[in-house]
């Protein structure tokens, strides 16, 4: 791929070369050290250019088994600004799918480890994408009952981590609809 996106301001900065071994370094794991990878490769991958796969990759570390303690949870938390800005700077010529039917589907599918805790990530930003991205339709063909942002947040209070909720309403809150052409 030639183009090249820049830096999104709400994560780490990537090493200079990653591909796919970072995460297979981290064996079974999902602890910190995989919550970092997962963001740093998502970067990486970003200013690449590949927009759908570094959503993905913020999808994984939102996956991760970290605790609110966790010094680099702190420094970077639940990416929630990260995914809004990719999906209010994906250019046109960019592939990034359908994010809100992305998170329908993933937010609808997701098994244990920390179902609870990922599902309402997921949900999330779904919320996220609704209201940045609000041209973007549903799956029609998904039959699931979408949460409402109360529901969501209520949600997070339970199962993720403290003080997410208010990180993710923040970003919520500064979210307006997206003019591009995604």
């Amino acid at each position: 791929m030639s183009v090249s996106l820049p830096p999104c301001p709400h994560l780490p900065k990537p090493r200079e070369k990653m591909d796919w071994r970072d995460f297979n370094s981290h064996g079974d794991s999902r602890d910190i050290d995989f919550y970092l990878t997962a963001l740093e490769y998502g970067h990486y991958l970003w200013q690449q250019g590949y927009a759908a796969r570094a959503i993905l990759c913020l999808d994984r570390a939102m996956g991760a088994d970290v605790r609110a303690t966790d010094i680099a949870v702190q420094t970077w938390p639940m990416p929630y600004a990260a995914m809004a800005w990719f999906l209010t700077h994906t250019p046109a010529d960019v592939f990034i799918g359908n994010p809100r039917v992305h998170f329908q589907h993933y937010a609808d599918r997701l098994k244990a480890p920390r179902r609870d805790e990922r599902r309402w990530r997921a949900w999330a930003c779904w919320a996220l994408a609704r209201r940045l991205l609000p041209h973007l339709p549903a799956d029609p063909r998904h039959a699931v009952t979408e949460p409402t942002e109360n529901e969501i947040a209520t949600g997070l209070d339970h199962h993720g981590l403290p003080g997410e909720t208010t990180v993710w309403r923040s970003v919520l809150q500064g979210c307006e609809p997206f003019s591009g052409a995604i």
